[in-house]
């Protein structure tokens, strides 16, 4: 069995991933099911069950995109006279995957009518082409990926109960980034390699930002964010700048708090800050903190600083943005 290379991490919840996609690797005939949030990373662990018995092709079909009349054509292919337009034979994504394996991506985004002939395919393994008049047998394996809590999309309506019984045998959870923090220096120096972006250095306190920060998108949000670090930053160290608007407002908020808490330490209630708002901004959050801290230290610079951890020329450069001199 070949490494599973494509799941980066080295936390106890990533090794129970790769545990469970061993097992699911020597399984073929059993369908898998992938729950996790939007961006932790399904379809890496979908490769990885492929690449750990690479028999055929890895054929993903987004079943957010199967919409319209020509859906049924996309997933079963078409015979030549099926419908208008049908000018020749077409084979469909399945068949595609025939021999190798078929990942169904956002299977909680199939239409009704779709289900039905999806269950079929996993109970006889076997499909028929639009326009055609006999059933073809394939040999695939199936894995299917979804954000939505299927048990309750089916007790809604939404999905069919007997296509979610018959995907909830093999389950993998994935675990959001925020509960593997761990892995974020690895994951960050997999991506920086990626990017090409080997020669950046970053700074302890954007990695101590980047630790902090609970990341909503997961991976994927933070395979982004380090490809525009390596778009923005030079040779060296990564500056904040480079950083997008999302984790420069968890640095307004985190300083907003870290004061909050020295000021009341030194009980000066009076100067408390008034609890952090969801909908505040940058620039605003920056000027309250700085306000206070100035306050709080009766305007020593320095020590206002340190309270606030960022350095002193950008302190006074934040204060000479703000009016704060």
């Amino acid at each position: 069995m070949r490494n599973l290379h494509l799941l980066v991490g080295a936390s106890d919840a990533i090794g129970d991933v790769r545990r469970f996609i061993a097992k699911a690797a020597r399984q073929r005939e059993l369908p898998v099911l992938l729950l996790g949030e939007t961006g932790t990373g399904k379809e890496v662990v979908a490769r990885s069950i492929h690449q750990a018995d690479p028999r055929g092709q890895f054929v993903p079909i987004d079943c957010g995109s199967l919409v319209g009349t020509l859906m049924e054509s996309e997933l079963f292919g078409h015979v030549k006279g099926a419908f208008s337009g049908a000018v020749g034979d077409k084979k469909g994504l399945v068949e595609l995957a025939d021999g190798g394996t078929a990942f169904f991506d956002e299977i909680g985004d199939l239409p009704l009518e779709m289900q039905m002939k999806l269950l079929r395919l996993l109970q006889e393994r076997e499909f028929r082409a639009v326009g055609a008049g006999q059933w073809r047998q394939v040999d695939l394996r199936v894995i299917a990926a979804t954000h939505r809590d299927l048990k309750a999309e089916a007790a809604a309506g939404r999905f069919r109960q007997d296509l979610y019984y018959r995907l909830n045998v093999f389950v993998i959870r994935l675990p959001p980034l925020r509960d593997r923090r761990e892995d974020i220096p690895l994951l960050l120096d997999h991506f920086l390699k990626a990017a090409n972006a080997v020669g950046l250095r970053l700074e302890q306190d954007v990695l101590d930002l980047l630790l902090s920060y609970d990341w909503p998108g997961n991976v994927r949000e933070l395979k982004h964010t380090v490809d525009r670090i390596a778009a923005l930053s030079s040779e060296g160290g990564i500056a904040m700048a480079a950083l997008p608007s999302p984790l420069h407002n968890r640095v307004a908020a985190a300083n907003i708090e870290r004061l909050s808490a020295s000021l009341s330490d030194a009980h000066l209630e009076s100067e408390k800050l008034a609890p952090k708002c969801p909908v505040i901004s940058i620039s605003e959050g920056e000027k309250q903190a700085i306000s206070a801290a100035l306050v709080a230290t009766n305007g020593e610079r320095l020590e206002a600083a340190r309270r606030l951890g960022i350095g002193r020329t950008t302190l006074y450069r934040k204060m000479k943005q703000y009016g704060l001199g």
